[in-house]
């Protein structure tokens, strides 16, 4: 017995040995991220505007056109155009019968885009081969972006857990899930990437995203902030598709 316990003694005094003389070195590494569209054809990338609706507050054609432009100028090996946005609404309804008058008034232009039923009016433009090769002739056959912004105010209530701090009768603190209804506003935002070929007008990829924030019925945020505080976390998945991205982390080594 005591021979045992003497082995036992001699294996943890040989652990904590180990240990004590045991370095901890963080080596930082990034692992690439393979880009999910091949544009290394391209020399120039032309963000071409968007079909865009949902609130009057924000340009969603505008607003978005202008945030990819930059973020394709710091992050992205490609040229970016500077030209004005398409009218691509305009482009879409060209030919098609108007809208029924209201009031007697005579439509003026393509209807308004409350929805995403409104939207599929629109869709139709980004298979217009012609037209695209048309503008990719004209820009020097470059990677067209476009597509669809649908960013809308929007309600919610329901039951929502949230952490609430208690105390004890001993002063002691602890956090506990608290189940209460509330209401909620916010916004949503969905917006459809179309990638274009240039140099022959068809659509190469497309991809499709959602984003929501709500806030307390009682808070009040400017549309426009939500808009860029939503964007904000769609740019990487953008960027993934046309360049290398690399994620950083750590690992730890033993010496």
């Amino acid at each position: 017995m005591t021979a045992r316990l003497a082995r036992t003694i001699s294996s943890l005094s040989a652990v904590v040995l180990t240990a004590a003389c045991t370095s901890y070195y963080e080596i930082p590494i990034e692992t690439p991220i393979r880009p999910k569209l091949d544009v290394s054809s391209f020399q120039r990338v032309f963000v071409a505007g968007f079909v865009a609706g949902g609130t009057e507050d924000v340009d969603g054609n505008l607003e978005t056109t202008r945030l990819l432009r930059s973020q394709l100028r710091t992050k992205s090996e490609l040229r970016v155009i500077d030209a004005d946005a398409l009218p691509l609404m305009d482009v879409a309804f060209d030919g098609r019968e108007a809208p029924p008058a209201t009031n007697g008034d005579k439509p003026s232009g393509p209807p308004t885009i409350k929805d995403d039923a409104d939207l599929e009016v629109y869709e139709h433009v980004f298979a217009n081969v012609d037209y695209w090769k048309r503008i990719g002739e004209e820009y020097q056959q470059p990677l067209i972006v476009t597509g669809t912004v649908m960013f809308a105010p929007q309600a919610r209530s329901g039951i929502v857990q949230r952490d609430q701090e208690v105390y004890d009768s001993f002063g002691r603190r602890r956090v506990v899930p608290v189940r209460t209804y509330m209401e909620r506003k916010g916004f949503v935002l969905k917006p459809k990437f179309v990638f274009i070929d240039g140099r022959t007008g068809t659509v190469l990829h497309s991809e499709n995203y959602r984003e929501e924030i709500l806030y307390n019925a009682n808070q009040t945020s400017p549309a426009l902030s939500s808009y860029f505080e939503l964007m904000d976390r769609l740019i990487p998945s953008f960027l993934s598709t046309l360049s290398s991205q690399r994620i950083r982390g750590t690992r730890i080594l033993l010496q």
